[in-house]
């Protein structure tokens, strides 16, 4: 009888954990316009902080004073990112004609080609679509996306200004506190590190094949490689459509590809995980489908933080002990299963 007890205690516990889950998704995406700029803030604050804890320890400079050089210098940083994407993308606009007319060219010859096999898809309908794209348009949905960035910006900046402010020293963090600030701080300052060498290495020889707007993929490629897995591969593959469009000759394509492949894959497979030692202790398998749900609920800024929310999960979910095993899976330790150093 206690067995059975046991069995249905354990079915009822797991029927509420999920009955919970499904209610504090839906209220995430609910309230994702204010909880996407406190979680970014949240994150922000993890990188301003201990400049601020220097500042006042050994400079003894006062914390508001602290607080405020370090807001100038984030800010600062954010401002010369938004300089160098507005600028290159002021580029774009204005050489778009000249995208335009080649990927028209280039579509024109295709239909020429299908034309003579005597295969009809629509081909002149396809060439006065091309020649009309809506480029104004797209400038004011541009205009309209950096405003709505703007606003955000200024909620996250008030949230960082609290979060910091109301943070204790780091000398007096203990616990399960301790443990996530440890963790998230140490994955932020390497992917960070490893992103900005990511960035500039491909940056670097996009600019060297001469291709327009290596600005503005190097930029993308830093930024995506805070996705795990999938972000380097969107990150190789967007230079595609413009080197199509640029290059006559299919060896610079094939360079622009390749070579930042090759770069993506010994930084990502081979630098990054020696420097990241055991990092948030996540499953691949479990950082995928995270990627999926806070995609799902708040689009590429939850693919960005979806790793290191996972991973302050975890450590919440191990110190529990109803739901510790549900941490360990997670951690891709899966009941019963004894590890291969412990048999050995």
């Amino acid at each position: 009888m206690r067995t059975l007890a046991d069995e249905q205690s354990r079915i009822i516990t797991v029927s509420l954990a999920v009955l919970a889950a499904v209610a504090t998704a839906f209220a995430i995406a609910y309230t994702r316009d204010v909880m996407i700029p406190f979680m970014l803030a949240l994150f922000i604050s993890y990188l301003v902080s201990p400049m601020v804890d220097s500042l006042q320890d050994r400079l003894r400079v006062p914390r508001f004073v602290g607080i405020l050089v370090a807001l100038l210098v984030a800010l600062g940083v954010l401002t010369l990112l938004a300089l160098l994407i507005t600028t290159s993308t002021r580029g774009l606009l204005d050489s778009a004609d000249i995208y335009r007319e080649k990927l028209a060219d280039g579509v024109a010859w295709a239909t020429s080609v299908l034309d003579r096999v005597g295969i009809d898809v629509g081909q002149q309908n396809l060439l006065d679509g091309l020649r009309e794209l809506p480029l104004l348009q797209f400038a004011s949905s541009t205009f309209g996306t950096v405003v709505d960035l703007a606003a955000t910006a200024g909620l996250v900046l008030i949230f960082v200004i609290y979060l910091v402010s109301a943070r204790r020293p780091a000398g007096l963090r203990t616990g399960i506190y301790a443990e996530i600030d440890s963790k998230v701080r140490r994955y932020l300052l390497t992917k960070i590190a490893v992103s900005a060498t990511t960035g500039l290495l491909v940056g670097i020889i996009l600019a060297l094949f001469g291709l327009d707007l290596a600005l503005v993929f190097g930029i993308l490629a830093f930024l995506l490689n805070f996705i795990p897995s999938v972000g380097s591969i969107i990150a190789t593959l967007l230079p595609l459509p413009i080197a199509l469009v640029q290059y006559e000759s299919v060896w610079p394509i094939i360079g622009v590809i390749v070579l930042p492949g090759i770069v993506q894959t010994v930084i990502g497979n081979g630098v990054e995980p020696k420097v990241m030692g055991e990092g948030l202790d996540l499953h691949p398998v479990t950082i995928l489908l995270a990627l999926i749900f806070w995609g799902l609920l708040w689009g590429i800024v939850g693919m960005l933080l979806a790793a290191p929310m996972t991973a302050v999960l975890r450590i919440v979910l191990a110190r529990i002990e109803t739901t510790r095993p549900v941490a360990e899976i997670l951690a891709g330790r899966l009941p019963g299963v004894v590890p291969a150093s412990q048999t050995a």
